[in-house]
């Protein structure tokens, strides 16, 4: 196995400081052990102008076959035959990820003891591994590395040259350019090359959940293939995906909070600026308080923020926060501390687990409804089973809505043209497509909407976050062709 990183150099910075980044002289080859065999770092060429390391990883296939016995892809029964017919000794793989971990584990954790300002510098980098398995093609290949700010060539390798007409095979060749600190680099490779192997060459225990967090820090939580980057580095299992998942939503809710905060921050100087996330609950509360709800569903509560705000009220007599993941809910408990409290204030709050895509007979006959930044997590075709379930079932009198306005996208600087806020939204509508779809819901289902800005008010691109108030008339019947109207249809098809 193969792979070369190179960098250039400029009179202020040469290239040679990528040895201090990797903790290896670039006039010495170097030579270390590994579990399956040897690894080598050498320099082809090291002037001040350009440098490359190079890192070889000599595989020992009687090693690989004694330390893998009995297991294969991810840990599973592997075949006899596999022992012999096997691309582990010859393509990037794990093997080559755990080589780098080990080789380089210190320029991996951003430590430089000699130049300590170098890891966090971003340098020209070009990355090159000539043979990569990519289960899923080139194309995955694009998706996994560009968002990440590589430029990205993954050139399929031909079955044979001689015979071009038997297509390519299901290896590239890889070369990645950009400008990022080493660190950044050396993660992403570390993630991914097992990631597009869709294989590992150990058993995948609950450590690695760990490891995966510990990489992807700062770039895993916002990515759009984060689903199956998790999945596929985690082999497949189910239980550990859900809670690197669990967990990177929560890193992401705190990245969200930061990011809220910032919209003062760049607009307000004069004083302290009041966190997007903190307008947004106060104008949910106040929307709630004009509509004289006094029993209130938190849909979609996360880790209770809202719950928390509304309780501080007496005159939300009862608080129902529901969320699909235990996780947040457990989380939700322990920020309210609900087991501190009075057995009058307790009364009051109740957590319930629960998916918004069904009808649930427990959210019926309440005053108000929240979906704060919610609808943006569901996959387009699953808003119809949402809609039906609060406004056609549940029926309270109040849904107060909220979602982000992707026009303001553009005011923030830390947020890459052409990205979501967060790496789980599905979508984020612009302010014509959230009036249309809350004009249609409330159409369908006999309720009257008003719209209001939260956050600043930009003249050209709007707030924010933006805010649907739906009212249901005092004589309130139900649609006249519901349940049966199109919207159930919908739900049910869904």
């Amino acid at each position: 196995m193969f792979l070369t990183i190179s960098t250039t150099g400029t009179a202020g910075a040469p290239a040679t400081d990528l040895g201090f980044l990797l903790h290896k002289h670039p006039d010495r080859a170097q030579r270390f052990s590994t579990s399956h065999g040897t690894a080598h770092v050498l320099y082809p060429e090291a002037t001040a102008e350009r440098c490359t390391a190079a890192l070889l990883l000599e595989i020992d296939p009687v090693a690989l076959v004694r330390r893998s016995k009995g297991q294969g892809r991810g840990g599973a029964p592997d075949s006899a035959l596999a022992q012999y017919v096997n691309d582990r000794p010859y393509a990037a793989s794990s093997l080559l990820a755990v080589a780098l971990a080990a080789v380089f584990s210190s320029a991996l954790k951003g430590q430089c003891a000699a130049r300590p300002e170098l890891p966090g510098t971003p340098m020209p980098l070009r990355i090159e591994v000539p043979v990569l398995p990519a289960r899923g093609g080139a194309g995955l290949v694009e998706r996994l590395f560009a968002p990440l700010g590589w430029a990205v060539t993954a050139r399929p390798v031909e079955l044979d040259e001689r015979f071009p007409e038997w297509g390519t095979s299901r290896y590239v060749q890889l070369v990645l350019e950009g400008e990022l600190p080493l660190a950044d680099a050396l993660r992403h490779l570390y993630v991914l090359l097992p990631v597009l192997d869709d294989a590992k060459h150990y058993w995948v225990s609950p450590d690695e959940v760990e490891k995966l967090l510990r990489a992807g820090a700062g770039w895993l939580e916002r990515h759009p293939e984060q689903r199956l980057i998790t999945s596929r580095y985690l082999a497949r299992r189910w239980s550990l995906t859900r809670d690197a998942l669990a967990r990177l939503a929560e890193a992401d809710d705190a990245e969200a909070e930061e990011l809220d905060n910032a919209v003062d921050e760049e607009t307000d100087t004069e004083e302290k600026p009041v966190p997007l996330a903190v307008r947004r609950r106060e104008a949910i509360v106040d929307a709630l308080r004009a509509a004289g709800a006094e029993r209130v569903l938190d849909l979609g509560c996360g880790q209770g923020q809202l719950v928390g705000e509304l309780i501080r009220d007496a005159r939300f007599t009862e608080i129902v926060g529901v969320d699909v993941s235990m996780r947040a809910l457990r989380e939700a408990s322990r920020r309210l501390r609900l087991e501190r409290m009075t057995e009058r204030q307790s009364a009051r709050v109740r957590l319930l687990q629960g998916s918004l895509s069904y009808t649930d007979r427990r959210l019926t006959g309440y005053d108000a409804a929240v979906l704060s930044e919610v609808i943006e997590h569901l996959d387009l075709p699953r808003l119809p089973a949402l809609e039906y379930a609060v406004f056609g079932a549940a029926r309270p009198a109040t849904v107060v809505v909220t979602t982000p306005n992707v026009e303001y996208n553009v005011r923030w600087e830390s947020l890459p043209a052409g990205h979501v806020r967060h790496a789980d939204h599905r979508f984020e509508w612009n302010r014509e497509e959230f009036r249309a779809w809350a004009d249609t819901v409330a159409g369908r289902h006999g309720y009257a909407v008003e719209f209001a800005p939260v956050g600043p008010d930009d003249p050209d691109v709007g707030p924010p976050t933006q805010m649907a108030v739906f009212h249901k008339p005092k004589s309130d019947t139900p649609p006249r062709n519901t349940p049966h109207n199109e919207t159930a249809k919908e739900a049910k098809a869904v």
